[in-house]
């Protein structure tokens, strides 16, 4: 690399920690100063106090920059067989660790790779985003197996692990603090697909539906308690419905290096602006910093409630200030046995899913249901929150489908043209190339203009459809907030292919859900 336009000599460990950085230049984060802060800050410990490089703005990365393109490139030209072989070399290396004896039973595991060193990103405005995420060493991972089980082999000779445990009352079987949130951990747990997990799939998804046994009292007791005269008893009252009717998270408190997210009982004063005669409107960071705004019509008694607890009070204060998630979680528990605002979003996301494919599944071809189910998944992923950026390939993605309508459009111009003429015993026009037309009879013009149109309307579907979701991120639902058992029913009792909807890791995931009875209703 170059500072100050010279070449400067770093060391494999400080060229590592660049190469981070270079591989990221044509990047968003090029535009975050926080990104470029936290960076130079980790990076200036190890370059040391007198190294030649001072400043960020006086360096060049381009070298490292062009050698990753060129190798990107590499990798592109490789062949298929040399793509296989080193597909099934990378197999064979992790085979033995993909596998867990679980009281006698083989079952897979999930993420048994360390993230490997490199610069944090986070989502949204993240306060951490630059900072170097170190490597981690088998002295870190502390491993968890039976009291019999032989010690797995540690894959670097001379190191060993941090700790071995022999605890048979966690589904964890490895874990080690995460380099940015020391306090937070990462762990090694059973895939998706296993029976520990699909146990306990099924049983989060029974309790929410436990909750219809519940919902009408609890929705009767807060109602009342809106305008209750103790002031702690109308601020969880507010806030059950807030989780009830929102899907907001409970919010927890964070440090001052956190990302300062906000859930209900963390709401700033600022978070929520009472518009009359009864409309709030949200705008916080939510979990991973990803913004929720939203203009929502509430219950009178509800709007005055709330403008009540912002009443004398500044924007950076509290609006709960008699309310933390301990004791809203206390209060959800004494209305049914293991309620949680997470509960509530499971059940509030699977009943709008099972009553909008109820309702709104007409009939129509595959392709129509299919557009059904994408828009039923789309309303619950608006209630959660769940977003994403538009992709880079959309706007291209949609020129190509757009150049493939207007292309079929000339096709059923022309065969129409020909149609009229075949009715009059006239011969087809030559194509727009010049070439002769094969002479076909009305009947088999007509066949393929019904095709043509076909194509045309599932195009112009897909177009609708892909720019509808563009910006709603539809997976996050599917994996953690939709019984499964609803959309398997939904596929067999209207005859759509269940892989269309569930993807392989889904299909392997929700095993647990395939023979549920077609008339299931959640």
């Amino acid at each position: 690399m170059l500072y100050k336009g010279k070449p400067v000599d770093l060391t494999p460990e400080q060229e590592e920690v660049a190469t981070m950085y270079a591989v990221m230049l044509d990047t968003d984060y090029m535009n975050k100063p926080k990104f470029k802060e936290n960076f130079m800050t980790d990076w200036r410990k190890i370059l040391g106090r007198n190294h030649v490089i001072q400043s960020l703005e006086h360096c060049d990365f381009t070298p490292i920059y062009e050698w990753h393109q060129k190798e990107k490139e590499k990798k592109k030209q490789m062949t298929a067989e040399e793509k296989k072989a080193l597909k099934e070399e990378k197999l064979k290396q992790e085979e033995k660790y993909m596998w867990a004896i679980v009281n006698g039973v083989k079952e897979k595991v999930g993420n048994f790779r360390v993230e490997p060193p490199g610069l944090f990103r986070g989502r949204g405005e993240h306060p951490k985003m630059g900072k170097l995420k170190k490597r981690i060493r088998p002295s870190d991972i502390t491993i968890n197996i039976g009291k019999d089980a032989p010690i797995p082999e540690c894959p670097i000779p001379g190191q060993s692990w941090k700790e071995i445990r022999h605890d048979n009352t966690v589904t964890w079987l490895a874990y080690w603090n995460d380099p940015i949130n020391p306090k937070e951990f990462k762990y090694v747990f059973l895939a998706a697909s296993s029976t520990l997990k699909g146990q306990s799939d099924k049983e989060k998804y029974e309790k929410a539906r436990l909750l219809k046994d519940y919902i009408h009292g609890i929705r009767a007791a807060y109602t009342k308690d809106f305008t209750s005269k103790d002031p702690t008893k109308k601020q969880i009252a507010v806030a059950t419905y807030l989780i009830d009717k929102l899907a907001l998270r409970a919010g927890n408190e964070k440090d001052d290096d956190e990302a300062d997210t906000v859930g209900c009982c963390t709401l700033k004063v600022e978070n929520v602006e009472p518009v009359p005669p009864n409309i709030l409107k949200f705008d916080f960071l939510g979990k991973d910093s990803i913004r929720y705004q939203n203009e929502v019509e509430v219950e009178t008694a509800v709007f005055k409630a709330i403008q009540q607890f912002r009443s004398g009070k500044k924007g950076s204060d509290d609006m709960f200030d008699r309310l933390d998630t301990s004791k809203l979680n206390a209060h959800l528990k004494e209305l049914m046995p293991g309620l949680t605002a997470k509960v509530f979003r499971t059940y509030n996301a699977s009943i709008t899913l099972d009553d909008k494919l109820s309702r709104e599944t007409k009939g129509g071809d595959v392709a129509e249901k299919v557009v059904v189910y994408q828009h039923a998944n789309k309303e619950v992923a608006i209630i959660c929150n769940h977003q994403r950026t538009v992709s880079k390939s959309h706007s291209a993605q949609m020129t190509r489908l757009n150049e493939k309508i207007e292309e079929l459009k000339g096709v059923l111009e022309e065969l129409q043209t020909d149609l009229a003429r075949a009715k009059k015993g006239k011969p087809p026009l030559k194509s727009a190339d010049g070439k002769p037309k094969r002479n076909l009879n009305p009947d088999a013009l007509e066949k393929k203009i019904a095709q043509t149109n076909a194509k045309i309307e599932k195009m112009e579907r897909d177009k609708e459809t892909k720019e509808d979701l563009k910006t709603v991120a539809l997976g996050t639902s599917k994996i953690n907030y939709l019984d499964p058992r609803i959309t398997v029913a939904w596929c067999k009792r209207h005859e759509v292919p269940i892989e269309k909807i569930f993807n392989k890791s889904l299909l392997a995931k929700f095993a647990w859900a395939m023979d549920v009875d077609p008339s299931f209703r959640f």
